[in-house]
């Protein structure tokens, strides 16, 4: 129940009891809650867009619902995408973009991206069917966070960041429980959900090489773009024809 908690602490802002005693490493140890955690997260923002659709029109309910999203996570993984924007592709040495990630103030190419993976989440939303949506919420809401698990064995760039906490506390077994649920609801949607899982695996395995090389590891921040642009790529595969 400790590490469920922690889970729901770290990803949300839903106000359920805190966990007490923390320790070093409980960041990684609750990981095999992330994507049920994410299930909760999808069903919820799910229910609001269904719920919202019968008195808004379709646009209005996915940007209410979008907003919804937003409110549940506290824009923890968006504050992450900005400071990654910022500083994982400035033109300079791996120390001096973590000095840029750091900084509380977010820059131009931080609001770009911010923006753009707001208006792609929002024009996904809106190109889905009630129906569909529900389904690729669901998904990309739960498989976003297990993806974060596969910085199992990559390097902090950070020996004291969330980074460093989280992955030494992250052990195998959990990527694999936490499999469970992506795997289920992929098998639930069909064809479409395996395409979307791929399509998140290839997104999350460039994060982490461009990481790797531009920072020397991983940080907080790269978990918190890992979970915002699979997310997106997930609604992208379930808006592909419709």
């Amino acid at each position: 129940m400790k590490y469920l908690l922690i889970a729901f602490d770290l990803l949300t802002t839903l106000p359920l009891p805190a966990s007490k005693n923390w320790q070093a490493g409980d960041s990684g140890r609750s990981a095999v809650w992330y994507s049920l955690v994410g299930l909760c997260i999808g069903a919820l923002v799910a229910g609001a867009f269904a719920l919202l659709q019968i008195y808004f029109t379709h646009m209005i309910s996915a940007a209410l619902a979008l907003a919804f999203w937003v409110l549940l996570t506290g824009g923890l993984h968006l504050d992450g995408l900005a400071d990654c924007f910022d500083g994982m592709f400035h033109a300079s040495d791996p120390e001096h973009r973590l000095q840029i990630m750091k900084d509380p103030h977010t820059g131009a190419f931080g609001v770009i991206g911010l923006i753009l993976v707001l208006l792609i989440k929002f024009s996904a939303l809106t190109s889905l069917s009630s129906t569909r949506a529900i389904g690729a919420i669901l998904l990309s809401a739960s498989f976003a966070r297990w993806c974060v698990l596969l910085i199992w064995k990559q390097p902090p760039a950070r020996p004291d960041g969330l980074g460093a906490d989280f992955s030494s506390g992250l052990q195998i077994h959990a990527i694999v429980l936490g499999a469970l649920i992506p795997l289920g609801l992929a098998v639930w949607l069909g064809g479409t959900g395996f395409v979307a899982i791929g399509l998140g695996l290839l997104v999350t395995f460039f994060i982490l090489l461009v990481a790797k090389r531009n920072l020397g590891g991983i940080t907080g921040d790269v978990l918190g773009m890992i979970v915002e642009l699979v997310e997106v790529s997930v609604l992208l595969a379930f808006s592909f024809g419709g």
